[in-house]
């Protein structure tokens, strides 16, 4: 088994409150504190099976510019996604499955660039992916050790229930060797939120988070597990070093290095989910004229996509 991470946004940053502060608020944490963040998706190749996990934002979306309230920036674009996949070795007709952790645009933006491959999703978000034909999870093989709810994909991977950031949340674990791969989207932002137990700001059902976070560290306290995450460089550092999680002996953070961005163009990006607002185009189905600065939306506007606030959203 081949595991290869598709890198496709380097050197961003979060904040600890975003990051840690969904069970005590933000107001806990000190936004002073940054974390390394990015993101990339990864690749399983069974040998028979070419399989994605989630496939990245839109080719067309703009880059985030950050400010001095920016919560999250997921940094400047390394490519799109399937330049990135082509940069692995792999070509769209290659891939027989795609793994959609949860319905969010920056999991599910290139799902239109593979029509042969098969979809799989959580049933709660599958509604959400209206371009392309989707299939639902049913997680009829039953518990996969201490998570009670499970689908078998193929020889050694399998697709797990993991609701809370959204209700329709997914990890996936492929076994490889002596060592479980965790590959997840968003049960933490940052890897030193695992360590630390901490629920990031973003959830549909913050009462499932919570407990899929408790599972996800039971399961790696009793087993070997590189844990792969998509929001920080962790994730593929952990890979290319094969690097098990100790959940009792934290690795030192590396410090945020220079942040570089564009200019702003007077869009507006949602850092959770990547949903952009164009003021050219406002959201008329939600009441916003056409022409609508992002500055001048109704104080109740939230992101159609995500119903994050517009506290969320960066220029882009």
């Amino acid at each position: 088994m081949i595991i290869k991470a598709v890198k496709l946004y380097e050197n961003g940053f979060m904040t600890q409150p975003l990051a840690f502060g969904g069970e005590e608020g933000m107001d806990k944490y000190d936004s002073a504190v940054r974390y390394r963040s990015s993101l990339q998706n990864y690749l399983i190749d069974t040998g028979d099976e070419v399989i994605l996990v989630d496939t990245g934002m839109p080719a067309e979306a703009p880059d985030m510019v950050p400010n001095e309230t920016s919560m999250i920036y997921m940094g400047k674009k390394v490519a799109n996604y399937v330049d990135a996949l082509a940069a692995a070795g792999y070509r769209p007709e290659q891939v027989t499955k795609i793994l959609v952790t949860h319905k969010h645009m920056d999991h599910t933006g290139e799902l239109r660039s593979f029509p042969n491959a098969e979809i799989l999703v959580g049933p709660e978000d599958a509604d959400e992916l209206k371009d392309v034909k989707v299939v639902r999870a049913d997680y009829a093989d039953g518990a996969y050790y201490n998570f009670p709810r499970a689908q078998k994909v193929t020889e050694g991977v399998y697709f797990i229930e993991a609701k809370g950031h959204t209700k329709g949340n997914s990890i996936v674990i492929a076994e490889g060797g002596d060592k479980f791969y965790m590959f997840h989207g968003d049960v933490t932002y940052t890897d030193e939120a695992l360590y630390a137990n901490k629920l990031s700001i973003v959830f549909e059902d913050p009462a499932a988070a919570r407990v899929t976070l408790d599972r996800v560290r039971e399961f790696i306290r009793n087993h070997p597990t590189v844990y792969l995450s998509t929001h920080t460089p962790l994730g593929w550092e952990n890979l290319e070093k094969r690097q098990v999680v100790d959940l009792d002996n934290p690795p030192e953070s590396i410090p945020v290095g220079e942040i570089s961005a564009g200019t702003a163009t007077g869009k507006y990006i949602c850092s959770i989910c990547g949903y952009v607002y164009d003021p050219a185009v406002g959201d008329p189905d939600r009441g916003v004229a056409p022409g609508t600065p992002f500055a001048e939306l109704p104080e109740d506007w939230r992101c159609p996509r995500c119903r994050q606030g517009q506290d969320k959203f960066n220029p882009a």
